[in-house]
């Protein structure tokens, strides 16, 4: 039996009228995306909030491109809102932000408005997409792709090798405790430098292929400061690196007293490779956790320490304040002069953080004409 295939009629016998073709929409709209490891949930959202669509892409360059032309056939994406801009979402970010995408870091809903409103992952990219709407999310994601990504590679590496030397040296140490008393009272009277360069050219005694434990302590003591002394090498040249990339990119930041090239590179690290994200220097202080926190009650003036912000960040001020404490007059000055007016050392010290924080800012992103 064959069937004959022709034009679809209604049951009159009529042919229905011709589908209306699907406008392409026009309308500016909102990206939202709820990122992981492998897959990234994308909502977009209209500008009265109504959702327009919902959609997962793999984690990949071909699902960013596929994600964001998925996004710009419901509209025009101008912004966006992207949940860990600097973990699973700093790819993406830096594809949107390439393509001309504003694109805003976007912090997870409190506890309490997930317990209120349920958690899914399209709802997360969802409320992303509000938080833009809505003005909460401000902070511009970080570009990612300069001499500031440079740093961060190297500083987390310097970071991790400063580690595992810290732990090949109590475990050396830890060894001679326990060591043959020949072999301990030798070493003993050594200082770390010398002990580590002997203890690389401890030779293995045992003969006839037997083995002790006087020949596994020494062995072990020669692996362990060769490892050290290699660990010690990869952070000098890393250091190296670090401070040409500072004197190259920012030497204004290392005339500054306090301020020597690891505390530099923290800040840079913090500032971002574009520094136009962080409107004025009360955000940079924010950012960096050194905004004091207003806690007064009647007649008590009193301002508490801010634990917000980020914490390496927060370091570097401390560093720089404690440094000028002992070094810099002007602060000694002010030191003493707070002093007198009844501050204590912690409320003096906050005052000078912040005080850097703003100095930093105006050395970092300098005021456009």
């Amino acid at each position: 039996m064959c069937h004959r295939v022709g034009r679809r009629t209604s049951m009159t016998g009529t042919p229905p009228a011709p589908r209306a073709r699907r406008r392409r929409p026009t309308g500016e709209v909102v990206l939202g995306v709820d990122t992981h490891r492998d897959t990234h949930v994308a909502a977009v959202l209209s500008l009265a909030g109504a959702v327009i669509g919902t959609e997962v892409f793999p984690a990949t360059a071909a699902g960013y491109r596929e994600l964001l032309e998925w996004a710009r056939g419901l509209g025009t994406v101008r912004r966006a809102g992207v949940e860990g801009t600097g973990s699973f979402g700093a790819a993406l970010s830096r594809y949107l932000l390439a393509q001309g995408a504003e694109v805003f870091d976007v912090n997870r809903p409190d506890r309490a408005d997930r317990r209120r409103r349920g958690k899914s992952d399209s709802l997360d990219a969802q409320n992303a997409a509000r938080a833009v709407l809505s003005g909460r999310a401000r902070a511009q994601a970080k570009s990612g792709d300069g001499p500031v990504e440079i740093a961060r590679m190297y500083k987390l590496a310097k970071g991790s090798a400063v580690k595992a030397r810290t732990q090949a040296i109590n475990q050396l140490k830890a060894v001679l405790v326990g060591a043959d008393p020949n072999l301990r009272e030798e070493l003993a009277v050594l200082g770390n430098a010398e002990l580590f360069r002997t203890c690389a050219r401890l030779a293995d005694n045992g003969k006839n292929g037997e083995e002790s434990a006087l020949q596994a302590t020494r062995i072990t003591l020669r692996l362990l400061a060769q490892r050290i002394g290699q660990l010690m090498e990869q952070i000098r040249d890393l250091e190296g690196r670090l401070t040409r990339l500072v004197e190259r990119h920012a030497p204004q930041l290392l005339t500054v007293v306090g301020i020597g090239p690891d505390t530099a590179v923290t800040l840079l690290i913090t500032v971002g490779d574009n520094p136009e994200r962080l409107g004025s220097e009360a955000s940079f202080a924010a950012l960096c956790g050194v905004s004091p926190i207003e806690r007064s009650s009647g007649s008590r003036q009193y301002r508490r320490l801010n634990r917000g912000g980020d914490r390496q960040a927060n370091a570097a001020p401390h560093r720089i304040v404690q440094t000028r404490l002992r070094v810099d007059p002007r602060t000694q000055d002010y030191y003493e002069r707070r002093s007198k007016e009844g501050k204590t050392r912690r409320e003096i010290v906050r005052c000078l953080k912040r005080y850097a924080a703003r100095e930093v800012f105006h050395l970092v992103r300098p005021t456009q004409p």
